[in-house]
């Protein structure tokens, strides 16, 4: 099977799937694990026959659609190869798409051509209580059919290793990890290179947490509070952390879309304050903007398709963003949280977030002005939009990756993963989970932190 050059859609997903189990019957399987909110299969394709379980899942987030391609190519290369499975006695399960409703909704953009503004004018993410790998009220109190079908294959198959894919639309490739995976970082540092993809050195939603090497963050155990007060810092319970109680080691590896190198800046800010300041102010002014666009839309809203699905997110990159720019803002920070020493690739990931949170809703506004544009909105938004995916372009200098390198870097780190991973003693417990704990999770909570 040649890499795919372009995302897979839902349907091709499970078409490419159902290909690979008909020309190896005998070492691959298909079968429905779960019915998505809209009814569509939520399938799992699993690749050899022993008694270690690797999970990887693709697609917990809609907009992130790179982990598709990632398992196509992944599940290929695994049947070609009797060592991952046969060899290491492991059976490898591969969920299709953790979220096919929502990589649905992205099907605009999913074939290119591949410019940031065709992406963010067909760009769909849902609202943060409508992404499954989230569990604001621990694992009991999980609502989503996908979360469910997800948690109930945590604990069906109890995986020593789980990877979940994700990608950043703009900045560079990291990951995220439960456990030390020593070697890891070295890892990533070679894949990285050869595919000339960047590492991301600070990622802002990973701002307080260890880090185990350049590009590789541990993920901490969460703890409960108010998420919408823009603590970053902070780590809400989750599926990545859900299978600690059986041994687990999780890894999430984000793959860019859009590379900028200067995510790799590791030499120190000479004066962060300044430029905290001015993206703190940015965010600020675009989200004025934006919520005055949203206020002319709002006595059109009742005429609009599915206006719900798209006023969600809207609704918390609202909420989120002035609260994200004071908690970076060095004159309104309440002391209670110190950043690190911040280097050049910090700044520029926080640069990339303050933007990103402003594109994406003007994004999913200028969809809810609909083609007839009653309010009159459109224009506007399309010089907002342009405006800021050329500086996307020009100023932090952006440049696509095509999709087959995204993938291989992706795959390639589910390898290394999946390789360190099987090193560790299986009682070897780094995580802790408190999604079964009675009372976890209790009060509105809103996880900016991954976004």
């Amino acid at each position: 099977m040649p890499p795919l050059p372009y995302y897979p859609t839902v349907d091709e997903l499970g078409a490419r799937a159902a290909a690979l189990v008909a020309r190896h019957p005998a070492n691959a399987r298909l079968r429905r694990v779960g019915t998505s909110r809209a009814g569509r299969p939520l399938l799992l394709l699993s690749v050899g026959h022993g008694s270690r379980q690797a999970l990887v899942v693709a697609g917990p987030h809609a907009n992130e659609p790179v982990g598709g391609a990632t398992v196509l190519r992944l599940a290929a290369r695994v049947l070609a190869d009797p060592r991952l499975t046969d060899g290491a006695d492991a059976t490898w399960n591969l969920l299709l798409s953790a979220d096919p409703d929502g990589l649905g909704h992205n099907e605009g953009w999913l074939a290119g051509p591949y410019t940031l503004g065709r992406y963010i004018r067909n760009f769909f993410r849902p609202g943060f209580l409508e992404q499954p790998e989230w569990l604001p009220t621990g694992a009991a109190g999980a609502t989503l059919p996908e979360t469910r079908a997800l948690l109930a294959l945590q604990d069906e198959l109890r995986p020593f290793l789980q990877c979940s894919l994700h990608g950043v639309d703009v900045g560079g490739g990291f990951v995220e990890v439960t456990h030390d995976l020593p070697g890891l970082a070295r890892r990533l540092a070679h894949t990285a290179a050869r595919l000339g993809i960047p590492r991301e050195l600070g990622p802002y939603d990973t701002l307080y947490w260890p880090s185990l090497g350049p590009a590789v963050y541990r993920i901490p155990p969460p703890r409960p509070g108010d998420l919408a007060a823009a603590i970053t810092e902070a780590a809400v319970e989750s599926t990545w952390l859900h299978p600690c109680r059986h041994g687990t080691v999780t890894a999430v590896v984000e793959a860019p879309m859009w590379g900028v190198a200067a995510v790799e800046d590791d030499t120190p800010a000479a004066d962060p304050d300044a430029v905290l300041r001015t993206v703190s102010h940015t965010l600020r002014h675009d989200i004025r903007l934006l919520d005055e666009v949203l206020a002319r839309l709002a006595p059109h809203l009742a005429r609009v398709p599915d206006a719900a699905r798209l006023l969600a997110p809207v609704d918390d990159y609202l909420l989120v963003g002035p609260r994200l720019a004071d908690a970076w803002d060095p004159d309104v920070a309440d002391g209670t949280r110190r950043f690190p020493t911040l280097n050049g690739g910090h700044l520029t990931a926080l640069r990339l977030s303050g933007r990103r949170i402003a594109l994406r809703t003007a994004g999913l506004l200028h969809q809810l002005a609909g083609r007839h544009d009653p309010a009159g909105v459109r224009p506007g938004l399309d010089r907002l939009i342009d405006a800021w995916c050329a500086e996307y372009r020009d100023r932090c200098g952006a440049r696509w990756i095509p999709v087959a390198r995204q993938a291989e870097y992706q795959a390639r780190m589910v390898l290394a993963a999946f390789e360190l991973a099987g090193r560790l003693p299986r009682a070897r417990s780094g995580c802790r989970s408190h999604s079964g704990e009675p009372g976890w999770g209790h009060g509105a909570v809103v996880p900016m932190h991954r976004e």
